[in-house]
């Protein structure tokens, strides 16, 4: 599950020359690990196919289009649950509070309710507890998935597989509840640019290094793989 929910906030992440380089290995690495059932990893693939036959501008361009210019899209998950109200705030001291709890601290510009960086963080805990972490704010997820899927995007399905991973049926009146208070999307109202800036988190006693290069822990994994099966063909 680690290596899912790592490639799945990779493939959040504002396109870059190495995420399109490797996309490809993401896709690898989801299937090696096997946490999403074989119809979700097959409907992930549009996404990483564009990703990795894509021209990097126009990617990046569609990306900013898709979830800097949409409120009801936005990354962010407590825009969704607290909208501008001071509620927000806290939530986010509560959420980053938990990070330090569990011994990571946050080294990015990036608000920790950015879903990449809650995918990362909830990669590095053990799956029970990763779960449990999806599942609270599940009903999110599966609104944006749906909005996603009305505007046809492809990365509606990362949002599908998050919910598949936390294992649990959204609540639905919270959902319904997301569904009538959907954001403005006041195009007037989005005027702030956003940097791509990487995602890291520090811990000196974690066995990955902490959730830092996702595209290069991906590769590692994949090439460590290969080089076991083809060691134990030999053998």
């Amino acid at each position: 599950m680690r290596m899912t929910l790592r490639s799945l906030s990779a493939l959040l992440g504002y396109p870059s020359a190495e995420l399109l380089a490797h996309a490809q290995e993401i896709g690898a690495a989801l299937d090696a690990e096997a946490a999403l059932p074989r119809a979700a990893r097959r409907r992930l693939a549009p996404l990483i196919d564009s990703l990795a036959a894509g021209e990097l501008l126009d990617l990046q361009a569609a990306y900013s289009d898709l979830f800097d210019r949409s409120r009801t899209l936005s990354l962010h998950l407590f825009e969704h649950v607290h909208g501008d109200s001071k509620e927000r705030g806290q939530a986010m001291l509560d959420l980053g509070q938990q990070y330090l709890d569990r011994g990571f601290m946050l080294e990015s510009r990036e608000l920790p309710d950015f879903v990449p960086v809650f995918l990362e963080f909830a990669s590095c805990l053990e799956a029970k507890e990763a779960r449990e972490m999806l599942r609270q704010p599940a009903h999110v997820f599966a609104a944006l998935a749906e909005r996603m899927d009305q505007r046809r995007s492809p990365y509606a399905e990362v949002f599908h597989s998050i919910v598949a991973l936390a294992g649990v049926r959204p609540d639905a009146a919270a959902l319904e509840e997301l569904r009538k208070n959907a954001p403005s999307d006041d195009v007037s109202r989005i005027d702030e640019e956003w940097e791509d800036k990487a995602i890291t988190f520090t811990q000196p006693a974690h066995e990955m290094g902490g959730p830092t290069g996702v595209a290069a822990r991906v590769r590692a994994t994949v090439k460590a793989r290969a080089a076991a099966r083809e060691n134990g063909g030999r053998s």
